[in-house]
């Protein structure tokens, strides 16, 4: 971001931020929010926007329902006004509202102690994870007046005010700034609320979201902002939540700052770090100016102010409140960014994953994660997402004290120590078992232990023929048969199910080995166990149940063979592991049949996955993109 000098015109600083808000951490969320505030104000900004339902968490689901949610929401208000969150800043919380018996989904927008209004969500989110109107209702309100909200007593009695404004109202400044709220979902529906806003002459607006983080979905954003401010002209503000909020949808933050059709600040998308305060300093005078180069913009907001008489009556006037710069002499205006930071799909597939583990791990109270790791490309995805995660944690950790808390608590480690590489993190976090049998090649065994080597993971090579032949013999004592592999004389359901032993005693295995792996190595907790079955496998239904697709967790649950092979290159030249770059160019195999008569040793394994499916990857990845399609047609966006 570079700045020029400024010679003369209206300017406001604006600040909007990324928040890993957690659902019903009421004590950190405001801990967080007042963070937030707080580094807007160091930066100069008189305006700070924060994400949706960023008091709350989120993802609080059937907690909505509570009384008590509500409650501690507005608990929450109120400490951080108290606090002095909102001394000389104009901030925009998100939180829950019930009003006359109806909860909503809102932004509370509050000015030196003091709820200015209350603006409810008028377009809620239900398609695809989303099932906003679950919890809360639509609002509806056709005459464009603002409503009168009676406070809670608590509120009442420490903020001395008793009600304040309800409905979809926007702040007029007494210098002619002003400030409108839109929310996350309403930015995607074809009668924007931002138009109106627009129209209505609103320079500043601010979207507190809570979206997650899909495949190409920031393109989108970018591309809905960037068309609406150059449609409409203005200043248009993103904030997002981050984190995995307890479940398996990962929000990847993303703040962005938008004038004119130009984005003039841009927060990381994918980041370890709770709190990220982004500002810009714009000239409204630009503003003004480009919407009256656009003739047609002219004749629309005359035309949508005459024909509503009562369109003052949405606006909150708030003389006492000032948010141009008073001195000029060091105020500088922001100037575009003249290259966006967008990641690419293989950089998505790996990141996303890696901060959603990592959030995921510091939530959890475990002292790290267990990989069964075969040599194959799911198992070394997986890897490498977890070296991703390792090699974020040890960039942030020495500028972050939150990063470097976790880090610390994780790990088992003194307060002074930090790791100096993502290897010596990886040592402490990731634990990697390959469990062999005599099926097993020399080249996944390689290649197992040297990527184990490579991302500094506790590596431990477990052959497990004792257990396999321990389950025949209980069933060869109880039945007085002995099943045989098809190369050997067997049927076919002999075959599958000495195949079917390897891989349910391998899930079994790896959970004992996540229960005392610690122990062994004098350590306290216990490890979460980490899946490697990619969405090709579960749509074809090519898997064994109760193998290890079975885990705590599976990172690459919503990714094609494609991708991953992709990521796996991508993250090879990154990381500098060339072990990665092998095993994508290998033939994927599951190794569980011994090899073919007359096979050298050091050869592929014989049993490959094409061939057992009777399909091609690329027709496997051809029904997967038959599946999006088809959930495309019912769900038009993802926001």
């Amino acid at each position: 971001m570079s700045e020029f000098a400024f010679g003369s015109g209206s300017l406001v600083t604006v600040a909007t931020c990324t928040l890993n808000q957690w659902a019903l951490d009421f004590d950190g969320n405001v801990e967080r929010s007042l963070k937030s505030c707080q580094m807007a104000k160091e930066a100069g900004a008189s305006f700070r926007l924060g994400p949706e339902l960023e008091l709350s968490g989120y993802g609080c689901e059937d907690h909505f329902f509570e009384q008590d949610t509500f409650a501690h929401c507005w608990e929450s208000l109120v400490e951080l006004l108290e606090k002095g969150a909102s001394d000389d800043l104009v901030c925009d919380f998100g939180m829950p509202v019930m009003y006359h018996g109806v909860r909503y989904n809102c932004r509370v927008v509050c000015y030196n102690r003091q709820i200015l209004f209350v603006r409810p969500k008028t377009a809620l989110a239900d398609n695809g994870n989303y099932r906003e109107s679950r919890y809360f209702t639509a609002y509806r309100n056709t005459s464009n007046t603002n409503e009168e909200l009676l406070l809670p007593n608590f509120v009442q009695e420490r903020l001395k005010q008793r009600t304040c404004p309800f409905g979809l109202a926007y702040l007029q400044s007494n210098d002619s700034v002003s400030i409108g709220c839109e929310s996350c979902e309403e930015l995607w529906t074809p009668n924007a609320t931002h138009i109106d806003l627009a129209l209505r002459g609103v320079e500043i607006i601010g979207n507190g979201s809570g979206s997650h983080h899909e495949l190409r979905k920031l393109d989108q954003r970018l591309e809905l902002m960037v068309s609406a401010t150059r449609k409409c002209g203005g200043v248009y503000l993103y904030s997002n939540q981050r984190g995995c909020d307890g479940g398996r949808l990962y929000f990847d933050g993303g703040a962005i700052i938008v004038c004119n059709g130009k984005v003039l600040a841009q927060a990381p998308q994918f980041s370890v770090s709770d709190v990220e305060v982004i500002t810009a300093t714009v000239d409204l005078d630009d503003v003004r100016s480009y919407r009256a180069s656009i003739p047609s913009f002219g004749i629309q907001a005359a035309q949508v102010n005459s024909q509503s008489e009562l369109a003052n009556d949405s606006c909150i006037d708030c003389p006492s409140l000032k948010l141009q710069h008073e001195s000029l002499d060091r105020a500088v205006v922001t100037t575009p960014k003249e290259g966006l930071t967008i990641s690419s799909p293989e950089e998505e597939c790996c990141l996303g994953p890696a901060c959603w583990l990592w959030d995921y791990l510091r939530r959890s109270g475990a002292a790290g994660y267990l990989l069964p790791l075969s040599g194959g490309a799911d198992s070394s995805s997986v890897c490498a997402i977890v070296s991703a995660m390792c090699h974020l944690v040890v960039e942030a950790a020495p500028k972050d004290p939150q990063v470097a808390a976790d880090v610390r608590r994780i790990c088992r480690q003194s307060d002074d120590w930090l790791p100096s590489t993502p290897q010596e993190l990886g040592t402490n976090v990731l634990h990697t078992i390959f469990m062999g049998t005599e099926n097993s090649s020399e080249k996944t065994t390689s290649r197992a232990k040297r990527l184990g080597e490579a991302v500094g993971s506790y590596h431990l090579s477990v052959p497990i023929d004792l257990m396999v032949d321990a389950v025949i013999k209980v069933f060869s004592r109880a039945t007085d048969r002995r099943p045989q592999f098809q190369v050997n004389g067997g049927s076919m359901a002999e075959d599958l199910a000495l195949q079917n032993i390897q891989a349910r005693l391998r899930m079994v295995t790896a959970y004992l080995f996540a229960q005392l792996v610690p122990w062994t190595r004098n350590r306290t907790g216990f490890l979460l166990v980490l899946g490697s079955a990619n969405v090709d496998e579960g749509l074809r239904g090519y898997m064994t149940k109760y193998d290890c697709s079975s885990a705590d967790l599976n990172p690459i649950g919503a990714i094609s063979k494609g991708d991953l092979k992709r990521m796996l290159l991508w993250a090879s030249e990154r990381y500098g592991m060339p072990v990665l770059s092998e095993i994508a160019g290998a033939p994927p195999t599951a190794e569980l049949r011994p090899q073919a008569k007359g096979s050298d040793e050091d050869a592929e394994h014989s049993q490959l996955d094409e061939e057992e499916m009777d399909i091609a990857r690329e027709c496997a990845q051809g029904l997967e993109s038959i599946s999006q399609v088809s959930k495309s047609r019912t769900s038009s966006h993802t926001r």
